[in-house]
This record gives C-alpha cells, sequence and structure tokens, in this order.
C-alpha cells in the first residue's frame, strides 16, 4: 500500500470513528438534523465561507506567507479546498 494509500485510510478510519462517536451521543439518527437542506448543513457552508475569508486575510497575505514560496503554495491550496468544500456544500444544500 502507498503512502496515499496509507493516508487516505486513516483520513477515513478517523472520519468513522467520529461518526460512531456521535452516534453514541446523540443516537442513531443523528445525522438527519445535518443534511443538505438543514440549519446545520447551511452552518458547515457558512463556517467554509468564513474560514475562507480569514485563511485569506490572516495566513496568505501576511508578509511572512508571502515571503516563502512553499508556505505561500500551501496556504493558496488550503483556501482553494474550503473554496471547493464551499461549492460542493453549496451544490447539494441550496
Amino acid at each position: 500500500m502507498s503512502a496515499g494509500a496509507d493516508s487516505s485510510f486513516e483520513l477515513e478510519r478517523e472520519r468513522q470513528k467520529l461518526i460512531d462517536e456521535l452516534a453514541g451521543e446523540h443516537g442513531p439518527d443523528w445525522g438527519a438534523q445535518y443534511g443538505p437542506g438543514s440549519f446545520g448543513c447551511h452552518e458547515l457552508l457558512d463556517r467554509a465561507s468564513l474560514l475562507t475569508d480569514q485563511l485569506e486575510k490572516s495566513i496568505l497575505s501576511h508578509p511572512p506567507c508571502l515571503q516563502n514560496a512553499e508556505w505561500s503554495a500551501l496556504a493558496s491550496r488550503a483556501v482553494e479546498s474550503l473554496r471547493e468544500l464551499y461549492q460542493r456544500v453549496g451544490a447539494e444544500h441550496l
């Protein structure tokens, strides 16, 4: 198995663990209040937008980040990822 596959496996395992914890705390139907069209989903959309703006203002345009091409590229990818998340959530939610 490659390092990328190992990473994907670990991410999915952690996601499933968090889902199990939510089900343990809130019952098996916990996800109903977070599906597309729900307030919970709208909240995720809002947070993605808010954090994208914050990341651009606080990190991407911060002088040390601008001075270092590697850091700037990482910050730019983070902004792009949050924008993509916003678009995908919005496409299903709205």
